[in-house]
């Protein structure tokens, strides 16, 4: 099971370092290869601040979050992110415990719970005014919902975008393999 194309389609902000993480769904047949794919690659991707962790499996679609807990870390640490946080029952900002909390309320709830806004790298800001305005009345929408600074919304999400494009060509070009397309940090 390759996951390359994967990671080059949905997660190349995070290769790239401009962003903490993102995340996918895939389908897999056979659990063992999943489990042996994704251990493959956070072997490769070690040296390089990458790691893939699957947060939830059901119906044999997997969901696969891929992160820099090194920047996680800093993300769970801004100004509001624990009060925020506590609100929906995480006893800390520790890296390890908010991931295996995410893992659980993911578990538990059949909708997303809204606060992995934070664990995507989304201002706290815009994940208040999500939970709050219920989608509702946002400035302008990209990969998130923004309902607070549209302008630099707006420039990373133009950065986003770009960093796709350029990895989807050189993957699909074959000039550079997903080890090469991922930057150190």
């Amino acid at each position: 099971m390759s996951l390359d194309k994967y990671l080059v389609e949905h997660c190349s902000p995070t290769l790239a370092s401009l962003k903490t993480a993102n995340m996918f769904s895939c389908a897999y047949e056979n659990e063992t290869a999943l489990n042996t794919a994704v251990a493959t690659l956070n072997e490769l991707f070690k040296e390089k601040g990458v790691e893939l962790i699957v947060l939830k499996k059901a119906n044999n679609t997997a969901l696969i979050y891929v992160c820099r807990k090194k920047m996680l870390c800093d993300d769970l640490n801004k100004n509001g992110v624990s009060e925020f946080l506590r609100e929906y029952g995480y006893c800390s900002t520790d890296t390890e415990y908010a991931l295996d909390m995410l893992k659980a309320r993911l578990a538990e709830q059949k909708d997303f719970p809204h606060e992995i806004g934070i664990f995507l790298n989304y201002p706290l800001g815009d994940v208040k005014g999500f939970i709050e305005q219920g989608a509702q009345n946002c400035l302008c929408s990209g990969c998130w919902k923004v309902y607070c600074n549209e302008c630099e919304a707006i420039k990373m999400f133009n950065k986003y975008k770009k960093c796709r494009e350029v990895y989807s060509r050189l993957y699909a070009e074959g000039s550079r393999d997903i080890l090469q397309l991922t930057v150190s940090r």
